[in-house]
């Protein structure tokens, strides 16, 4: 990988296949895709304007400003309104320069190879592994034992807190309340969840993936609770609560 940085921003190469799809069409297909750190979460995929189907785009005349991408032309991208920036020879970025970003949420379909992509693409550096385990795991809730597993799966992420997933025989679900929310993660796929008690405290506290994607298959089912909010003991040891973007 060939890697640059200006400020706070990280650009490197891929040799993924990378495509877009919009109204059942591919309007980028590349395998020269930059991918570039907007933020230090994940990064955003840059296409090569001559991968790109340049007649679905159309200029709208405004522009965008980054401190440190400068100034992009904003296109709508097949009918959808602003879906996508295009940045000239005069961005201060030079890896940039000639190529175009897609709003994720704008179009229709992201691809990596054969393989759709949802919520953002993938960070090369974040690494997902998901571990059986015979250390005893207890949540507590507001004083009250909610979960009690001895055999959960431990799911390590990369910049994140361990997740211990618990099967729902060891989980007091008579204490859980369906919520609506809904969240997707790139690496895991859907989650669903539940709210413990009638207090905004206990507002989705636990989540499960019902039908996770293959690489995260082994906590299809299981219950995880945000370590963040609630009080968790690991062999009898109340565990600090962590501190991440989810507290």
């Amino acid at each position: 990988m060939e890697e640059t940085k200006r400020g706070r921003v990280r650009v490197e190469t891929t040799a993924k296949r990378v495509r877009v799809y919009v109204g059942g069409r591919a309007v980028a297909d590349t395998t020269r895709a930059l991918l570039v750190w907007e933020v230090p979460y994940y990064p955003a995929y840059y296409f090569p304007a001559d991968d790109v189907r340049v007649e679905e785009l159309k200029a709208t005349g405004e522009t965008r400003h980054s401190p440190s991408r400068g100034e992009a032309a904003v296109h709508d991208v097949a009918g959808r309104a602003g879906a996508a920036l295009v940045y000239g020879d005069d961005a201060p970025l030079e890896q940039i320069r000639g190529h175009v970003r897609f709003d994720w949420n704008a179009v229709d379909n992201w691809f990596e190879e054969d393989e759709e992509v949802f919520v953002h693409a993938r960070d090369p550096y974040t690494r997902v592994d998901i571990l059986p385990s015979s250390r005893h795991v207890r949540v507590e809730v507001g004083g009250v034992t909610v979960a009690d597993s001895r055999g959960p799966r431990i799911l390590f992420e990369t910049g994140l807190p361990p997740r211990y997933y618990l099967p729902k025989t060891d989980v007091r679900l008579d204490l859980l309340r369906p919520s609506e929310t809904v969240t997707h993660c790139p690496y895991k796929g859907r989650a669903v969840y539940w709210s413990v008690g009638e207090d905004e405290s206990g507002r989705d506290l636990v989540w499960s993936y019902p039908t996770p994607l293959p690489e995260s298959q082994k906590i299809a089912g299981l219950v995880a609770f945000y370590d963040e909010k609630v009080d968790v003991y690991v062999d009898g040891v109340l565990q600090d609560r962590p501190k991440s973007k989810f507290a």
